[in-house]
């Protein structure tokens, strides 16, 4: 029910990807009334596949995490995360609040044992294909303890979902050196140096789409990784309107245009936004996946597929095995 657009995205969305994978199944979790007219012929076309299931209450994209989580018991946010901690589905996907729906989840599916704090991680574009970032937005603050606990958790997301043995992981920092950096990156460092995680070492902004070396993983706090983000989107929008505007200035500009399309083309598709949305809430004793509010199909189909691809390879379990090891090495020491 939530986004910036509800059903008139999330539900074409979910019945794009039933349609694409006959082995999934969807929960959509909301209005019944409203989901019903929306669903109308689907109930029946996918019937053993898709079902709804009644939330009587919805959380507005502005309201405060804390009145949700006390006042919306019976939001579709609440309920969906509910049926993920009951094992009544394997993930939950939602374009709702995300202060909201970080504090439901993180309520009532509590921590991994040996994790403070939950982190966003994503998968952004590069010159190698894609690497995963963390933490994108969920703490603002974090100890070298915290970011030692990041890369853990994301290092083995990435092996998990990738199929990488040994993913490289980076710190992400002002410059490759080791004298740079404030005492918090330096300690981590420290930690990620002693680990068993493929550390490269510091990497620089650059590294997140276009770095001299692939990494597969670049870990922050929340404030330098949601800034990262944010900035890399905005240079995707400059970079398109530029291009439009460029092209469009006189008749010879659209010629030119027009025998480049081929290549523009390729270019959108290999850095569409919508291709990489939905963010992990790592750290949470259950699958949830965040889509961008302002979601169109595609985008949101994008995030249904990363839920399905992370709860097919059990991405839960294997990070909450790893954490466990970890806190067992160091024990030992």
């Amino acid at each position: 029910m939530g986004g910036d657009y509800g059903l008139d995205v999330t539900v074409p969305a979910s019945l794009d990807c039933l349609k694409d994978n006959p082995d999934l199944m969807l929960i959509l979790v909301g209005d019944e009334v409203l989901l019903k007219q929306h669903l109308a012929q689907a109930l029946v076309d996918y019937q053993g596949r898709l079902s709804i299931h009644h939330a009587s209450q919805c959380v507005a994209m502005d309201e405060s995490p804390s009145k949700a989580l006390k006042n919306k018991k019976d939001s579709s946010m609440r309920v969906a995360i509910n049926l993920v901690r009951d094992g009544v589905a394997d993930a939950c996907v939602s374009a709702g609040n995300t202060g909201a729906l970080m504090a439901t989840a993180r309520f009532v599916l509590k921590m991994i044992p040996g994790v403070d704090r939950p982190a966003i991680v994503s998968t952004l574009p590069s010159i190698y294909g894609h690497t995963h970032a963390l933490d994108l937005g969920a703490n603002v603050d974090c100890t070298a303890e915290h970011l030692f606990q990041f890369a853990v958790m994301g290092a083995e997301l990435v092996k998990a979902i990738e199929h990488i043995d040994r993913p490289k992981v980076g710190l992400l920092n002002i410059g490759e050196e080791e004298v740079k950096g404030n005492e918090q990156v330096k300690a981590a460092a420290k930690l990620l140096e002693n680990s068993s995680l493929n550390y490269i070492g510091y990497v620089e902004g650059d590294s997140l789409t276009a770095g001299n070396v692939k990494v597969d993983l670049i870990v922050a706090d929340g404030f330098v990784g949601n800034v990262a983000l944010k900035s890399i989107e905005g240079a995707a929008k400059m970079m398109s309107a530029s291009l439009k505007e460029a092209f469009g200035k006189n008749l010879l500009t659209r010629m030119a245009a027009l025998a480049a399309y081929p290549v523009l083309k390729a270019l959108k598709k290999r850095i569409d936004p919508r291709r990489y949305n939905g963010a992990s809430f790592l750290g949470l004793r259950g699958l949830v996946i965040k889509s961008h509010g302002g979601a169109d199909v595609l985008a949101f189909k994008t995030a249904i597929q990363l839920a399905e691809i992370e709860a097919k390879n059990d991405v839960i379990r294997k990070v909450s095995e790893q954490i466990q090891l970890v806190l067992a090495q160091r024990e030992s020491i």
